[in-house]
Parts: C-alpha cells; sequence; structure tokens
C-alpha cells in the first residue's frame, strides 16, 4: 500500500531525531509510568517485540525479559537499536514486515509493541494480529501501548479517509513534510479488535498514552 510505503520512508529519515518524542517536558510523569510497567512485565520471559525502531522500548523491557526477539521493517532505526546496552537480556534485532512477521522464530513466550497500532490502517488490523499471535502460544502474556490524543502536545488531525483512518502532516528537522497515518483508537476499539484473540485485557488511559495487557487466547 503507498501509505505504508511512505511511512517506511518517513522512519528512516527520522530515525536520528525519533527519541526527540520522548523529551515533551508535559508527558515526562507518564512516560515515567509506562517505563516502570515495561520494565518489569516480562520476568525471565522470552519477548517477542514488533516495530522496535530504535530500541527505545527494547531497553526496558530487557531490565526483566530473558531473550528479546526484536523485529522492525526499517533498517535504519534497527541500525540504531543494535548500538544500545541492552544489559544481561539476549536481544537479536531482525528486519521484517510486521504483517507477515516471516523468518522470525516461533519460540517466544510473551509479545510486545509500543507505538504500532497508532500506524496500523484500520483495515489491517486483522491481518496484523493473525500474524503476530500466530507466533505466541496461547496464554503468552501481551503488552502494547500508544497514543492518547491531546491537543497542542499532538499533531494536529489534517485528513480522515473512507475507512475512518486519520492523517497527521508532520515536518522533520530536513525540513521535509510527510503525511503520516495516526490512530488514536478509544478503550472500546482496542477491546472489540482483540476480542477474538485475548482474554483477561486489561486498558489502562493515562493523560498522553494508553496501555493494554491481555493474554493469548
Amino acid at each position: 500500500m503507498e501509505s505504508e510505503t511512505k511511512m517506511v520512508e518517513y522512519y528512516a529519515r527520522r530515525a536520528a531525531e525519533y527519541e526527540d518524542v520522548y523529551r515533551k517536558p508535559e508527558r515526562q510523569a507518564d512516560l515515567l509510568c509506562l517505563v516502570d510497567a515495561v520494565a518489569s512485565a516480562f520476568p525471565g520471559m522470552d519477548v517477542l517485540e514488533v516495530a522496535c525502531g530504535t530500541g527505545y522500548w527494547t531497553q526496558y523491557a530487557a531490565r526483566s525479559a530473558r531473550r528479546i526477539v526484536a523485529s522492525d521493517v526499517n533498517d535504519a532505526v534497527l541500525e540504531i537499536a543494535r548500538r544500545k546496552d541492552y544489559g544481561t537480556c539476549r536481544v537479536s534485532f531482525l528486519k521484517a514486515d510486521a504483517y507477515g512477521l516471516d523468518g522470525l522464530p516461533s519460540d517466544c513466550t510473551a509479545g510486545f509493541h509500543g507505538f504500532w497500532w497508532s500506524h496500523i490502517p484500520r483495515q489491517r488490523l486483522p491481518v496484523f494480529l493473525e500474524a503476530f499471535h500466530r507466533r505466541l502460544p496461547p496464554g503468552a502474556p501481551i503488552v502494547m501501548m500508544d497514543n492518547l490524543f491531546v491537543a497542542g502536545s499532538n499533531w494536529p488531525i489534517t485528513r480522515t479517509d473512507e475507512q475512518g483512518n486519520t492523517y497527521q502532516a508532520r515536518k522533520l528537522k530536513d525540513g521535509s513534510s510527510h503525511e503520516v497515518l495516526k490512530n488514536f483508537p478509544s478503550p472500546a476499539d482496542l477491546r472489540t479488535a482483540l476480542a477474538g484473540h485475548a482474554a483477561d485485557i486489561a486498558v489502562r488511559t493515562l493523560t498522553y498514552y494508553w496501555m493494554v495487557s491481555y493474554k493469548r487466547k
């Protein structure tokens, strides 16, 4: 899809400045809550992480996980991720498309993705969820998180397409402009999408972010 190709190109160009978003002053209290949650979420587990980006959240998951298999479709962000320190956790980074996850191992015992759901076209959510859950065993704990829309802190929404996907017009430090798909699901949207895949769904909303934990059916 054209929008997905543009997304890959955008994040390749944004790689060096990607983590700037986590320095926004108004978000620091929320981010501390997310860091604490992710850092303690996977004690002794082997974690499959999708769309790991620069490894920003991988480094926190590594505080409790035994092993992490982290994947992304973008070489530019993976190069940055590989340079981080993950302590004693065994972390490997593999290039893979999130809608297929071909070539990734199927022996992980838990799943994680952060700030990926909002970039999935609504019509492709079933494809992603099927591919993701197929790599994990029944009962595997899964954690995911993403943005809530807060005017003044997020880029404004500039367009909504026929499928209900929303878009933002963003600018990078190099001066380039990009239209980026960015959806903001409600807790009800999340529960509906996960209904056939998940048990024990818990949705937590902060001021700027949401977090969901559940077990794979």
